[in-house]
């Protein structure tokens, strides 16, 4: 069963769509990933008041062991890192020099950054085999509950893009660009500088700067 995480529950998605999911997952004859108390790991993870950065990407890692409801990120026993997770390093060490130990980004939550997918769930072994489930509808309205104060935004692939025009007009810091895969990432991710943009818009914003690389 898939609990609707603390502080998110007040959105209608948990009572207009969800259950339809569950209807459907509860069906599925492929392994789901992530396992189901790790679909809504990133919403539990950061509380509406303390986001200050989303991350938003397409659809969890189809390889069974690598989702665990953060986009983007793995638990740090996991070796080699995902492509994708591989890009992101190297634009984070081009861009400030240093990455992570391993690829557990659980401490960028930590900091108050939303790794969120587009769509939570996927079968195993097959990349956006769940986007037909409804779970886009979840993104908009989470996108409208952090538009009540400006907010850094970064939207990785085709799929986050299309919510950028939801977030105009609310002073926001919107970053759009290719996804971070290896099928994509020469074509305007590398080069992006990211991490060290978020920083600078937070500094102006009176705010802490993330700390994108020592756990």
């Amino acid at each position: 069963m898939l609990t609707p995480p603390v502080g998110w529950q007040h959105l209608p998605f948990f009572e207009d769509s969800l259950p339809n999911i569950v209807e459907v997952l509860e069906k599925e004859e492929r392994d789901v990933l992530p396992p189901s108390p790790q679909v809504f790991a990133a919403l539990d993870a950061c509380m509406p008041l303390d986001v200050n950065v989303v991350i938003l990407g397409q659809d969890p890692y189809p390889t069974p062991g690598h989702a665990h409801g953060f986009a983007f990120s793995v638990d740090p026993y996991v070796r080699p890192l995902p492509r994708s997770l591989g890009n992101i390093f190297k634009e984070l060490s081009a861009d400030v020099g240093r990455v992570p130990p391993n690829g557990d980004l659980r401490f960028w939550a930590k900091q108050g950054v939303l790794l969120l997918n587009d769509v939570l769930t996927v079968p195993a072994g097959e990349a956006r085999g769940h986007r037909q489930l409804g779970w886009q509808n979840l993104v908009p309205q989470v996108l409208d509950a952090l538009s009540d104060r400006p907010r850094a935004f970064l939207l990785w692939g085709n799929d986050a893009r299309s919510h950028a025009p939801r977030l105009a007009g609310h002073g926001h810091l919107v970053l759009e660009s290719v996804h971070p895969s290896p099928l994509s990432a020469r074509r305007g991710f590398f080069g992006s500088r990211p991490f060290s943009t978020v920083n600078a818009w937070l500094k102006e914003q009176g705010q802490q700067p993330i700390n994108w690389t020592d756990p």
